[in-house]
């Protein structure tokens, strides 16, 4: 929904729940029992010895996005967009030991928008991203220590595509693919400290290391004039050493106040001005990407795990603030927003139904280019069952 993921492998996602999205993203060091937490795989030990935990999210979005163009007239849209964002689960294997299995999304492109240019017009859309499908394990070997592994294929495909109209009636479309078919590892660690009986704290640090994609990338050239359609591959090329992910280091500290608050503040940094992704059509030119950071924070507050429901519901709150790794013309892509969001508890058992509401900002830095606000959507059911109790015979 966005002209700014025509570059590189699209917009990321830290694969942020939808209770976590409704606190600005955190959760490096978000340990509970009753949420998975994909953010850090030290997080599945905290699950007790007879819960199942599936959750899955919707997202719905709207967007609004203006553009001053060189004649100094301005432009506005608005667009629509939704869909599954991701599914999750986690379960016990043993004492002290956790196990979490999903669909995560990794990045997504989506853009349509037309200009312009000398003796005919173009237009250019895109669309694809790329996937996590993971498994995740985590112990905790000591009192307040655990740490936990996510490993996963990541996959997906990122197509761009180019249409060019000229005033002759020659119609030629030019279409890039990025096919990506590799592993995805990441590492973390999580140590809680009771402070006194009503007070915890919690550090979580993650990291995934940086590595070159396995995968295959290349362009077709479409003459659209003619009958046949026939399409001429161009620059065909294996991903190995020519694209390449950076390392992420995340890093959060969490504090908790009985079963009622817990509030966290989490930074992710990312050294994307190293990754590598040259053009399709000409390997000697290769995207400038910018070191990717963000900061977040959020909390929620449940006034009484065992009162009457609005007593029991969830209320959560957070924002962050992001330089992006995506870099236009020498501008780089800030964007920030905050959220707002209910834990609803469901009418029996310990199943939550999350709804949220988050605003986000996005525009380029130092030149403005194209400002966009959206409004975002997102519900998730986590479903909280005791599938491992059993009845004790009498």
């Amino acid at each position: 929904m966005t002209p700014y993921s025509k570059y590189g492998y699209g917009i990321l996602n830290d694969q942020a729940t939808s209770a976590q999205r409704s606190m600005g993203g955190v959760g490096y060091a978000m340990a509970s029992g009753r949420q998975v937490n994909v953010m850090n795989p030290a997080s599945y030990a905290a699950i007790d010895s007879i819960t199942f935990l599936f959750d899955m999210g919707i997202t719905m979005s709207k967007l609004w996005s203006s553009e001053t163009d060189t004649q100094g007239a301005r432009h506005n849209e608005q667009e629509f967009g939704g869909g599954l964002n991701y599914v999750t689960m986690q379960f016990p294997v043993a004492k002290n030991m956790g196990m979490a299995l999903g669909l995560v999304p990794f990045s997504s492109v989506g853009y349509s928008f037309s200009n312009s240019i000398s003796n005919g017009s173009e237009a250019r859309s895109g669309e694809g991203g790329l996937n996590w499908l993971f498994a995740g394990y985590s112990i905790r070997p000591v009192k307040g220590l655990s740490a936990g592994v996510n490993f996963g294929y990541l996959f997906g495909t990122v197509i761009n595509d180019t249409y060019v109209y000229t005033n002759n009636g020659s119609q030629t479309l030019f279409e890039t693919q990025v096919e990506v078919r590799d592993y995805h590892l990441q590492f973390g660690i999580q140590y809680g400290y009771d402070i006194n009986r009503d007070n915890r704290v919690t550090a979580g640090l993650t990291f995934s290391p940086g590595k070159t994609l396995l995968g295959h990338a290349w362009g077709l050239n479409y003459d659209m004039t003619q009958t046949s359609n026939k399409a001429d591959t161009v620059g065909y090329t294996s991903l190995r050493h020519k694209y390449t992910l950076p390392a992420v280091w995340g890093a959060g500290i969490n504090w908790q106040w009985r079963e009622k608050l817990m509030a966290e503040v989490d930074f992710t940094y990312s050294p994307w001005s190293d990754a590598k992704f040259p053009d399709i059509d000409s390997e000697k030119q290769t995207l400038e990407f910018s070191d990717r950071w963000k900061l977040a924070v959020g909390a929620q507050y449940t006034p009484k795990s065992r009162g009457s429901y609005l007593q029991r519901v969830t209320y959560r709150g957070g924002g962050f603030y992001e330089n992006s790794y995506i870099k236009v013309l020498g501008n780089t892509i800030k964007e920030y927003g905050a959220s707002i969001g209910l834990g609803l508890p469901a009418p029996a058992g310990k199943t939550l139904i999350n709804f949220g509401v988050e605003w986000r900002h996005r525009q380029a830095s130092p030149n403005s280019l194209i400002k966009e606000d959206y409004i975002n959507i997102t519900l998730g059911i986590n479903f909280n069952e005791r599938w491992f109790y059993k009845n004790k015979i009498r």
